[in-house]
């Protein structure tokens, strides 16, 4: 085992399709979760996370909303197409993914009942610049009309309550994939985290191009990240400094935080690659779901437990974990 990975069969494993929710689990707090104690595991639920957690601990989520940002449309000749959008520009136009890219040609408009939606410069990768023209309606309100949750391609079918890829906490809507580590909670596992004495704060992190990328390199270091806005409240910010310990619900998380310490930039653009060995700055334990092989997320939590995820990882396969988006938790210290 070298220093950190460095090839892709270094953050691999065997993800057999059955362990893959397909759908959320209801009640959302009901997701089992699994808690690393260094030397031994316990098998609990999210709803046990207020007892597991210590008076003084600051519990930070990722409050952004998902927008309905996966839009079937038609080209003018009558044939299919399909727009994801994963950012706003600061001109008003967005980056999104467009299928079939190649069919579609900069200044060629498609339409989804209401909405036209613009083609623009190629930006590579599948990554398109699009205008959006909602007509005499609110943009917002178009979207939720016409636009689908976008939920990640392993999931094979549209959920009934689009509700369910939100988090109870949502706010603004900025991010083209939920923070799911924040799907488990309810407003009883939050109320219970305040009467145990544990404190809570936000951050935003818009999730973009990376949820839906894997990595295409063997080399990691070849590896190239793409930037995703964040920003730490002031409020946050103080809320940190005066905790015992900082739990942080998920990788965007994680990603903001340790952003905002490493760059002493409070907001901005996050291309932060968090790979073994790194220097942790602000996060003491971490909630997270359980990841794709091959991917970004599965580098930080090697980088948070070192080696010892695959263990873990092991464990939950063997006990019927449910994997990826939908499924369960882990709950890890470093």
């Amino acid at each position: 085992m070298t220093d950190r990975p460095e090839t892709l069969a270094d953050i691999d494993y065997d993800l057999p399709a059955e362990r893959i929710a397909q759908e959320p689990i209801e009640p959302r707090d009901a997701a089992r979760l699994l808690v690393d104690r260094g030397d031994r595991v316990e098998h609990r639920h999210v709803r046990d996370l207020p007892d597991l957690l210590h008076p003084g601990d600051l519990v930070v989520v990722n409050d952004t909303k998902v927008l309905p940002a996966r839009i079937p449309a038609r080209r003018s000749t009558g044939g299919a197409a399909e727009i994801l959008l994963l950012e706003e520009r600061d001109d008003g136009s967005w980056e999104a993914l467009a299928k079939p890219s190649k069919k579609l040609k900069p200044g060629d408009v498609i339409t989804a009942e209401g909405l036209a939606v613009e083609m623009g410069e190629d930006l590579g990768d599948g990554r398109r610049v699009v205008r959006l023209d909602p007509g005499d309606a609110d943009l917002h309100d178009r979207l939720a009309e016409v636009g689908l949750p976008p939920l990640p391609p392993y999931i094979q079918n549209q959920i009934d309550d689009p509700s369910r890829y939100q988090t109870v906490f949502a706010d603004r809507p900025l991010s083209a994939a939920a923070p799911t580590a924040g799907l488990h909670f309810t407003p009883a596992v939050l109320e219970a985290l305040r009467a145990n004495g544990i404190t809570m704060a936000t951050v935003e992190l818009a999730v973009g191009l990376d949820t839906f990328r894997p990595v295409m390199v063997d080399r990691l270091d070849d590896h190239m990240m793409h930037s995703e806005w964040y920003r730490v409240p002031d409020e946050t910010v103080a809320a940190v400094e005066a905790a015992e310990r900082v739990v942080a619900i998920g990788t965007t998380v994680v990603r903001s935080l340790e952003s905002w310490k490493a760059t002493g930039e409070q907001s901005g653009r996050s291309s932060l690659f968090i790979r073994r060995p790194y220097a942790w700055k602000v996060v003491d334990v971490l909630l997270t779901n359980f990841h794709l092989p091959q991917s970004t997320l599965l580098c930080l939590v090697d980088g948070f437990v070192g080696p010892r995820w695959r263990a873990l990882y092991e464990t939950a396969i063997a006990e019927d974990y449910r994997f990826l988006s939908f499924g369960d938790a882990m709950l890890l210290e470093r």
